[in-house]
């Protein structure tokens, strides 16, 4: 069964240009074997006789203030992006609760930086009517986003959609053909596996956001003294999965992310033939990682998985190419479950066990 904090993942980009990846020459070069389906690859057409087998049930619930966190999280990114891409001069661009707040440096760029921001209050496109954001400017110069609960409650709408949708992916990649996967409530999601008895590996399946992101080191000041101190602004400490886990400065933009990720399969490396997760980036995965990687030869890049850092090598050159692969201490087992998850893409935000059993098989 799978336990991913027990492996200590090294994501290794196929003859990368990076430090310590067995010399090789460029990051995105494929793999001879990469394109080779290993025999435990789950095949949908194989799972027979699962109407007299038992099964299992769970109840999930969509944890809110993680969806409310990573809304507001995108908000702050785009403020940022926006106020740069405008050359507004900015401080204190923060989130605290449901809301972002950025000061503007300039009294007479004030207006200019709400027209800027406008996009941020303007509704929903795909409600209609909701407005996400209320701007409030009671302090002259500090602008406070704050999002309504308007917003939440289609947001929550949304994402339990979206959680259903990539459950019930993870499941059919499992190999259950006919899975009850529906929502309960405002916020529960229910599910019935018929056929698949592994309780503890479904849990592991459906409970893992799978956040894949590929983000810059911050060596603007030493990661210690962040610690200790005061991360930079748009900066966060994350740690490893080492044990003890191992702090990282990292910048808060996503060069990339599990969502450019078009394929990822499980399969053997050469020449030691251990199990590893080949994947391939879509186009515009593969031109912000090789502008990124252009614009920063000698800075370190960070893979994160689930906001813990997997690796942190550093760029030796361009990376222009648009595959890879994820390994580490992979059992076949481990590999699979890891592409199944990329495969059916990273959950909206973190879902939580909130009733689990076991169903008896049909007689």
């Amino acid at each position: 069964m799978l336990y991913f904090s027990r492996f200590k993942m090294t994501l290794i980009w196929v003859a990368m240009a990076i430090t310590g990846v067995l010399g090789a020459p460029s990051l995105f070069a494929a793999s001879p074997l990469a394109k080779q389906q290993p025999d435990w690859k789950p095949k949908l057409q194989m799972a027979i006789g699962l109407d007299q087998q038992g099964g299992s049930h769970i109840l999930l619930s969509l944890d809110l203030d993680d969806l409310i966190k990573g809304r507001l999280e995108t908000t702050r990114d785009e403020i940022r992006s926006l106020l740069r891409s405008h050359r507004i001069g900015y401080t204190g661009l923060a989130r605290s609760g449901r809301t972002v707040q950025v000061r503007i440096s300039d009294p007479t760029q004030v207006d200019a930086a709400r027209t800027a921001l406008k996009t941020l209050t303007d509704p929903v496109a795909a409600s209609g009517s909701i407005q996400e954001m209320a701007l409030d400017e009671s302090e002259p110069g500090l602008l406070k986003f704050t999002a309504t609960d308007a917003a939440i409650k289609y947001r929550t709408s949304t994402a339990l959609a979206q959680s259903i949708e990539v459950i019930k992916r993870r499941v059919y990649e499992l190999g259950i053909t006919e899975p009850i996967v529906q929502h309960q409530g405002d916020d529960r999601i229910r599910v019935q596996a018929q056929g698949l008895q592994d309780l503890e590996r479904l849990n592991e399946i459906l409970s893992r956001t799978a956040k894949l992101t590929v983000q810059l080191v911050d060596q603007s000041m030493s990661v210690q003294d962040a610690v200790n101190g005061r991360p930079p602004a748009g900066s966060s400490v994350l740690y490893s999965q080492d044990d003890p886990p191992v702090p990282y400065l990292i910048e808060n933009r996503f060069i990339v992310s599990g969502q450019h990720l078009i394929d990822a399969q499980a399969t053997y490396n050469s020449p030691d033939n251990e199990p590893v997760v080949s994947f391939t980036l879509d186009s515009k995965g593969t031109a912000r990682f090789g502008q990124a990687t252009s614009q920063n030869v000698g800075k370190l890049i960070a893979i994160i998985l689930d906001d813990q850092v997997i690796s942190a090598p550093q760029i030796r050159e361009p990376i222009l190419g648009g595959t890879g692969q994820i390994s580490g201490n992979f059992t076949a087992q481990n590999a699979k479950d890891i592409a199944l998850l990329l495969r059916a893409g990273p959950l909206p935000a973190r879902l939580t066990i909130v009733e689990e059993s076991p169903m008896a098989a049909p007689k």
